[in-house]
């Protein structure tokens, strides 16, 4: 726990670094227009994540069967190559190619989670996986700023090269310091299932799918604003320093999710993950409408620290949830399959980010973000107070 909590800290810090500042990275490439980079910062920061939905429930199978510790080398590395090589390229579609093949290497944090998950009991699940959450939000916290200083003084290749140091450093922390106890993930007794069983499994649990679809729409919303943060801060602010300004922006969200991710999984724990997850949704939903009415910097800032306390327990009580209602034996590749959900909003959400503010503006994405974070809510709320109806439903 304690390796993989730094693991994950290096590892969110050196992604993040690079993300204030994508927008301004796609400028240097050519003279393009304000939509022009919109939209290929949407499309180059969600292509990643629609190569890794394809990916990420064989990353779980195998981890299943093989151990994670051998995935998290893999996808460890891969993702510090890919960034090295970001260092030298000199135009979109070079960069675009780029975060494809950094697509099917991502998932170091999913498979710690899942690491961690399958050797403790469910009884405090929610508590330990919202405590290895507070490395990686605190690596999101340190990474914006780091990079976004970084860019603002020595330029965006020395950042790429720091970016990918610091992940292989990770890499070799997990090689020589994590000892994998398959021994309480697999019992020889226990079923192991098929593929073809693991989804029907999952098809035949309301709950546990709508939690997997609700997980899409959720990264669909938080992520459909990143890549055009750094824009909507020199909106606001006019300063010359929008990396840097950036940067705080980031790590506000990061820092509230710091505070309150653990107490989040101790709640989900002790009242049912299922029930907190409604009230972050609803919660997510009223901070995203002020951030689209913020007249300064500071104003920015202090919403998204709100929105990221609320935020900061979907993907541990999400995945403590999964942890109680998935078998041990299939537990990564249930896990890797909401990876891949999640992946999937993660590709929606910037490349719609990126169209509605092409058309209406960046404060546009802002109020279609909270109602789909309203819509989502209301969703697993009634599978909750009705999950007779929702299991019927799922029969037919």
């Amino acid at each position: 726990m304690f390796i993989m909590w730094f693991a994950n800290f290096f590892v969110a810090a050196s992604a993040t670094m690079i993300l204030p500042f994508l927008s301004l990275f796609i400028e240097t490439f050519g003279d393009y227009s304000d939509s022009y980079v919109q939209r290929w910062s949407g499309f180059i920061f969600g292509i990643t994540f629609l190569t890794a939905f394809f990916v990420s429930p064989i990353w779980g199978r195998i981890g299943d069967k093989y151990g994670f510790k051998p995935i998290l080398i893999l996808t460890g590395s891969g993702i510090a190559t890919s960034i090295l090589l970001m260092s030298f390229v000199d135009s979109v579609h070079g960069l675009f190619v780029l975060r494809i093949f950094m697509g099917f290497a991502t998932g170091f944090i999913p498979t710690s989670m899942a690491l961690i998950s399958a050797q403790t009991s469910k009884e405090i699940a929610g508590k330990t996986l919202g405590t290895l959450q507070t490395g990686t939000v605190s690596g999101g916290l340190l990474g914006p700023l780091i990079g976004g200083m970084l860019a603002d003084s020595f330029g965006f290749t020395y950042t790429f090269f720091i970016t990918a140091g610091i992940i292989y450093l990770a890499v070799i922390l997990v090689a020589f310091g994590i000892n994998e106890n398959r021994d309480k993930q697999l019992d020889s007794k226990e079923k192991q299932y098929t593929r073809k069983e693991v989804v029907s499994y999952i098809l035949h649990k309301p709950i546990l799918l709508k939690i997997m679809i609700l997980s899409l729409l959720i990264q669909a919303a938080n992520f459909s604003i990143q890549p055009l943060l750094a824009l909507y801060v020199g909106e606001l602010t006019g300063a010359g320093n929008i990396a840097l300004l950036a940067g705080f922006a980031f790590s506000a969200t990061g820092f509230g999710n710091l505070l309150a991710a653990r107490n989040w999984g101790k709640l989900g724990d002790k009242i049912g993950h299922e029930k907190v997850i409604v009230i972050l949704m609803f919660s997510s939903s009223l901070l995203f409408i002020p951030q689209a009415l913020a007249t300064s910097l500071w104003q920015l800032v202090l919403f998204r620290f709100l929105f990221g306390m609320v935020v900061g327990g979907l993907i541990p009580c999400m995945t403590a949830y999964i942890r109680t209602a998935a078998p041990l034996s299939m537990q990564g590749e249930v896990l890797g399959y909401n990876v891949s959900f999640r992946f999937l909003g993660n590709v929606i959400g910037p490349a719609m980010g990126g169209i509605i503010s092409s058309f209406y503006g960046i404060t546009s994405v802002f109020y279609v973000t909270s109602f789909i974070l309203l819509c989502s809510g209301i969703i697993l709320l009634y599978s909750i107070t009705h999950p007779e109806r929702a299991e019927k439903t799922v029969e037919s």
